[in-house]
């Protein structure tokens, strides 16, 4: 449901199609709200998340459930996360989180799928 009316807006994520992206399956709400500066997106971490990083967005991770194990990688810091955790990650900052988790992702200004970067060298090691 993506529903309009007046002042607000209402989308049931489970109506919203996955998207492949370097961190697993994202599902993204708000992208046509013209009035929103940004984008809010559900995510399923899989296994084989990338290291990436943007050039202009700025990302916040707020962790919705994830296990023991679960880390995040922030350009050569891994930290453990845990869910109820939220990191900022600013424009440049190479990143990916670490095993299966479900975040929740709020993107300013608007995601944009051509800001998103994978080194070259991560490229190359999954080929």
């Amino acid at each position: 449901m993506n529903a309009a009316s007046g002042g607000y807006e209402v989308v049931d994520f489970r109506d919203v199609p996955g998207t492949p992206c370097p961190c697993g399956t994202a599902r993204r709400a708000f992208a046509d709200a013209a009035d929103f500066p940004g984008t809010i997106h559900v995510t399923e971490i899989s296994e084989q998340a990338t290291l990436h990083y943007h050039r202009r967005l700025t990302e916040v991770y707020y962790f919705l459930e994830c296990g023991d194990d679960a880390r995040m990688q922030l350009d050569d810091a891994v930290l453990p996360v845990h869910p109820g955790l939220c990191v900022l990650i600013r424009p440049g900052t190479r990143h990916r989180a670490i095993g299966h988790m479900k975040v929740l992702i709020v993107v300013m200004p608007k995601f944009d799928p051509a800001d998103e970067f994978e080194d070259a060298a991560e490229c190359a090691a999954r080929r």
